[in-house]
Formats: structure tokens, sequence, C-alpha cells
């Protein structure tokens, strides 16, 4: 489209419409900026859009004045496509667009997609260590870091694109990635997609518009991905901790192995399960998608090697932040699901106490409470969802007759940091893994791991980051 002088509405000025509305700026287009926030809390934002020319459209009845007639409107990834609102632009031939769809309709190099419930972000943090010693440029970005909307352009063809991908982005995306990766498939966001259905159908298109050509790798361990190694149009790879699988990577022994020759040559060992530094399974078969990714680039088994040796995992997700008097403290804030905390739990042999609950996603809590008897002997519960993973833990416990934890109440992240330093012995672990979302007390995950790990530094020495759980 040529954008100049085109009416467009940006909707949601987070940090990816952001981009967007500096992209098009650039190119002359008549933006309206929308967002629920006031122009205060925007903060640097409102000054820049004002700088940029924008009108702005702020409050709780913002999107009233949605409805009218626009050349494209671009939506921020977690805003519902079911409002009525949406359904009127659509039925009048309006374009509903995405900074992620804009990019790939610019990106002239090849795109490696990675999603998943969990471990999406890991994942592709370590593929970019691992094709960053190959020869080709490489560009991290999508779900984290900066958007590369604005290098879009200017990134060569020879470079390699390496896109994390949430389900929000996905499901307004028409076009799919040249290697697509899913990690794994645990409901996730049902308050935002409605059904696990509507979930599973939105990962499901990082692989839906690929060609026989392009590559899907999925988990073989995994119910919901192993299933779609039937549906992926391209050439599937699969990756399992539990034995070989015919193309792709699986551990053999205390070996990670890989194979990506649909020919029948011999696999490569690319690292063994010492070389991880990552803590917990959910983290090997991070390293194996990666690995395989690696593979299908071109990168050695000696360069796959070297980058997971050096790989020390990324803030917030199974973080070491300290330790005192012999208790060792996790940030953990990335898990905003009851599968993530669960698997956060199991990469402890050390006795845990538990730090959980926050902002509800309209998830069921069965998983997290499955993971806690024999392993957390202290659950510290706060937010919205406090009483529902109590009631969940409660039931479990006297449905299958194990022990319930000791359960504490706290009414503040600062509070329930005290609660579990006192309930902590040494040799524990202290985890904020909390199971939920953030957005009752903390603007995002991020912010919610800086104030722990801030918490904890307050009485804690600093725990080295190369430490294992």
């Amino acid at each position: 489209m040529e954008w100049r002088d085109r009416s467009v509405a940006v909707v949601g000025l987070g940090v990816s419409n952001m981009a967007v509305v500096r992209w098009l700026a650039a190119r002359g287009a008549r933006l309206t900026g929308f967002d629920q926030k006031s122009e205060e809390a925007l903060g640097p934002a409102a000054e820049e859009l004002r700088r940029l020319g924008a009108r702005l459209v702020l409050g709780p009845d913002y999107l009233e004045r949605l409805d009218a007639d626009w050349d494209a409107v671009f939506l921020t990834p977690g805003m519902p496509k079911d409002l009525p609102v949406l359904q009127r632009l659509r039925d009048r031939g309006v374009a509903l667009r995405s900074e992620i769809g804009l990019f790939f309709s610019l990106c002239r190099a090849p795109v490696i997609g990675i999603t998943g419930s969990s471990g999406k972000t890991t994942t592709t943090s370590l593929v970019g260590e691992m094709l960053r010693r190959g020869p080709r440029p490489v560009y991290v970005g999508g779900n984290i870091g900066r958007p590369l909307l604005e290098a879009a352009e200017s990134i060569p063809e020879d470079a390699w694109v390496v896109l994390e991908l949430s389900s929000f982005q996905l499901e307004m995306l028409d076009r799919s990635p040249r290697i697509a990766v899913v990690t794994n498939v645990t409901p996730n966001h049902l308050d935002v997609h409605g059904t696990m259905a509507a979930y599973v159908a939105a990962k499901k298109r990082i692989y839906r518009f690929q060609s026989s050509s392009d590559f899907a790798v999925l988990n073989a361990d995994d119910p919901e991905t192993q299933a779609m190694t039937a549906e992926a149009p391209g050439r599937v790879l699969t990756f399992s901790r539990r034995g070989p699988v015919p193309q792709g990577a699986w551990v053999d022994g205390r070996a990670v192995v890989v194979k990506t020759d649909a020919a029948g040559a011999g696999a490569d060992v690319v690292c063994t399960l010492d070389d991880i530094r990552l803590p917990g399974e959910h983290n090997v078969e991070n390293v194996l998608a990666a690995a395989a990714v690696a593979r299908l680039c071109g990168i050695s088994p000696d360069d796959i090697r070297r980058a997971v040796r050096e790989f020390a995992g990324v803030p917030h997700r199974l973080e070491p932040v300290g330790e005192w008097r012999g208790v060792r403290f996790y940030n953990d804030s990335i898990a905003t699901s009851p599968a993530r905390a669960a698997a956060g739990i199991r990469a402890f042999e050390a006795p845990v106490v538990l730090i959980a609950g926050g902002y509800d996603k309209k998830l069921p809590f069965d998983e997290l409470a499955q993971a806690l008897p024999g392993r957390v002997h202290t659950l510290v519960l706060l937010g919205a969802t406090a009483r529902a993973i109590e009631q969940a833990v409660l039931e479990h416990g006297r449905r299958t007759g194990s022990p319930a934890p000791r359960i504490v109440h706290a009414a503040s992240l600062e509070e329930a940091v005290e609660h579990a330093r006192r309930a902590a012995r040494p040799g524990d672990v202290v985890l904020l893994s909390p199971a939920c979302a953030s957005y009752d007390m903390f603007p995002n995950f991020e912010v919610r791991g800086r104030r722990f790990r801030e918490l904890v530094l307050e009485f804690a020495r600093p725990q080295a980051a190369a430490e294992r759980g």
C-alpha cells in the first residue's frame, strides 16, 4: 500500500505499535493513536506521538471512536479480535493489520519463527546465539526485544531473522516463517482466546501457510504438538527427551543428538546434558529444539556445543537472584501459566517455598497442584487468584491423599517475600513462579520479576547466574 495521506488507526500504543507509528509517520500516513490509558500514563510515548503528528484518542471509552472509515487499522497483539467494533470494520472492508504482519511483508531474509506456551523466549535467544557463530548476519526480535519493523527493509537477504511469536501475533498472520518451531502447547491466555481450540488454532498458524520446501520443528513429547506433525505442509523434524526420532533432535543417554538429513546420513552429537547450564527438563527440550534449527541452518556441532555451554539463560526464567543463610532465591516471573510454574518447580531437587498467584487468565490450576506434593513445603499466595489456587491445592490433596503444603496468604509481593524468607530452611529454594499473569499488581512480568530481585537483594548476596538449580 502507498501510505502517504492514508488514514490509519493504531489501536494500543505499546512497544510494537509505537514501531508501527514511527514507520507509518515516515511514509506520510495520517495517524490516530487509540489507547485506554491516559496521556499521563502513556508518558514519553504520548509526547513522541504528538511529535510525529498523530492525533490521540485516549481513555476508557477509546474504542467508541474507532468505528469510522479508515484505510487501515493496526491492532495491538493482545486485543480480542472478536469485538463488535472490529467486526463492523471488517464488514465495511477495512483492513485489520498488525506490526508483525507488516514486518513479514517487508522482510526479504528467511524467517525462523518460534512459538509455544512456554520456552519460546529461551529457545529464540538460544537459536540466535547458535546462528551468530555462523557466517550470516542474525536479527532476533518479535515478541522479545525491540520490534524489527523499522529495520525490516534494511535486513539483507542473506541474513537469518529469528522471531519469537505469541499466539496473539500469530492469529493475524497470513504467512508462515521458513522454519516454524512449536516448543509445546498447554492452556494459556484463555481469557482472550476464549477456548483452548481457538488458542491451539492460533499456534498452528505458524506453519499453516508453509510450502512443501519449508520446515516445522515440533515437540514429539507433547500431545498437542505431536498431533501437528500430520498437518504441517512442509518437512517435519521433531525433538524428544525420551528417545530417538526419525529426523530432528533427541537425548541418547547423556548426549544430545541431531539428525536433519532425510537421506539417512548419520546423526551428530552436538553436546551433552552436562553442557546445559539451564536447570529443568523443559530447558533440555529448549536446547533440543534450538539445536535442530541450528543444524538445519548449517551451524556445526562444535559451534552448537560452545553456544550451549556459554548460554546462562534469560532474565525472569529460573533466574538465580540471591542466597541468604543457605537459601537460594530464583526469579521465574515469566511463569504466567500453571504448566510453566509446574515445570519450574520440577527443575529443583531441593525443597521449595513457592510464591504464586496473580491476575486471572481463566486457567485451571490442577497441573500446578499436582506438582506440589513432595516438592513444595510452603506455598505463599497473593493476587486475584490466591483463593482459586488454594482451592485447587486442597482439592488435589483430598482426592489423592497427598499432604498439602503449608499455605500462607500475602497482600503484596513485599509481604510474600518476607513470608517466604521466614519459612525457608537452609538448603531450600525460594521460587517466584506465579502461574499467573501480573496485571493485578504489576504492568508486566518483567516489572514483577525486577521487584522480586530488588526485594531479595535487600538481604541476600547476589547468586551467580551460572549456578545450577
